[in-house]
C-alpha cells in the first residue's frame, strides 16, 4: 500500500482511537468531580471536547478522500 493508500487508514484508526480516549476522559472527569476536585473535571471534559472536535475535522478529511 502507498501512502496515498495508507492516509484513509490511518484516519480510521486516529478517529476510532480518539472516540477511546474521549470516553476515557469523561469518565474520569466524572471521577474527579465525586472526589471534589469540580475545576480538574472540567479541564478534562473540555479535553474530551477539543478530541471530539478534532475527529469531526478527521471524519472532514476523511470525506474528502
Amino acid at each position: 500500500m502507498g501512502k496515498r493508500g495508507k492516509i484513509p487508514v490511518l484516519i480510521r484508526h486516529w478517529i476510532e482511537h480518539n472516540e477511546s480516549h474521549g470516553e476515557e476522559y469523561r469518565r474520569w472527569a466524572d471521577i474527579a468531580r465525586e472526589e471534589g476536585l469540580e475545576g480538574v473535571g472540567t479541564l478534562i471534559l473540555e479535553a474530551a471536547d477539543r478530541i471530539q472536535s478534532a475527529n469531526e475535522k478527521l471524519k472532514e478529511a476523511l470525506e474528502q478522500l
